[in-house]
């Protein structure tokens, strides 16, 4: 492999990566305060590119607005998610809330299938997406330039957010405890309404990122984005925003360098990922950046 074509398939992976990190941190952050694996995570990415060619195709909209309002109708629909299936689980078994975070997952792919139908849609990517830059023998998409640097704009963001804000430190004294939390009188049901609102705005950016990359959009679409962002946030450390666009970047460049390098094992690339989540489990539960946490049962 020359010089020219690993560089292509580093700045690929580099892409890769920065999609799973930005869905990976809606599932951190969910995890940071209630312990949950939202499994329907995934899906918002699939509501948010669904949402973008309606909002075009019904009212019209430039992309520049239907972008916005998808990710705004995404965080909403993630608010609903929390209020509809996790909150009256609140005091639940932990087993019960991993359930219904299964069952809202099946839920809204079905209720996709049936309501727009199976067949795949084409997205509408800006053509301002397509253009290539050539540099120093190397073409690079513009969308590629601009996808990790949205994760990191973002990434920035989430985390002036969370450190410097009041609602950010609602989150974090949330993370450590619900009971002294009530009693310092924050609204808990509040705290982390918005925080999956947050998480589901940033899975919406990721899915309409994910959209333009791969441009084809069907009810299904999310579960192996999903899948492997969760893997990225496990691989960066579960419960840490940083550690999970780490995780992803790890992912995805591996993932596209072990393909690059080895061709023949390029219908094994799903299993690499799954293989990474086996051996973490094993040998490094807490992943790269994360902490040991004690259940909050």
């Amino acid at each position: 492999m020359n010089f020219q074509i690993f560089m292509q398939q580093l700045i690929n992976g580099i892409t890769l990566g920065s999609l799973y990190g930005l869905v990976a941190i809606g599932y951190t952050m969910v995890y940071g305060i209630l312990r949950l694996i939202n499994f329907a995570h995934g899906d918002l990415l699939m509501v948010a590119t669904y949402a973008v060619i309606y909002s075009m195709a019904l009212f019209m909209l430039p992309w520049y607005l239907s972008f916005p309002l998808a990710i705004l109708f995404t965080g909403l629909v993630g608010i609903l998610l929390d209020r509809v299936a996790y909150r009256p689980l609140r005091n639940a078994p932990r087993i019960s809330l991993l359930i219904s975070a299964i069952g809202a997952s099946f839920l809204m792919e079905n209720l996709a299938l049936v309501i727009i139908g199976g067949v795949p849609k084409p997205f509408p990517r800006p053509s301002l997406f397509d253009k290539v830059v050539d540099l120093y023998g190397v073409k690079i998409q513009v969308l590629t330039i601009y996808t990790p640097l949205t994760t990191i704009v973002l990434l920035l963001g989430l985390l002036y957010i969370v450190r410097y804000t009041e609602v950010g430190k609602a989150m974090r004294a949330a993370s450590r405890d619900f009971e002294t939390t009530r009693l310092m009188g924050i609204n808990l049901d509040r705290v982390i309404a918005l925080t999956f609102l947050l998480g589901s705005s940033l899975a919406a950016a990721g899915g309409i990122m994910w959209a333009m990359k791969y441009p084809q959009v069907n009810p299904f679409m999310g579960i192996i984005p999903g899948l492997k962002a969760f893997i990225a946030a496990v691989l960066g450390g579960i419960g840490s925003i940083v550690g999970a666009v780490v995780g992803g970047f790890l992912l995805g460049i591996g993932e596209v360098l072990i393909v690059a390098i080895f061709p023949g094992l390029a219908q094994y690339r799903d299993a690499f990922a799954f293989m990474v989540l086996i051996f973490l489990l094993i040998f490094r539960p807490t992943g790269i950046m994360g902490e040991a946490i004690v259940d909050k049962a």
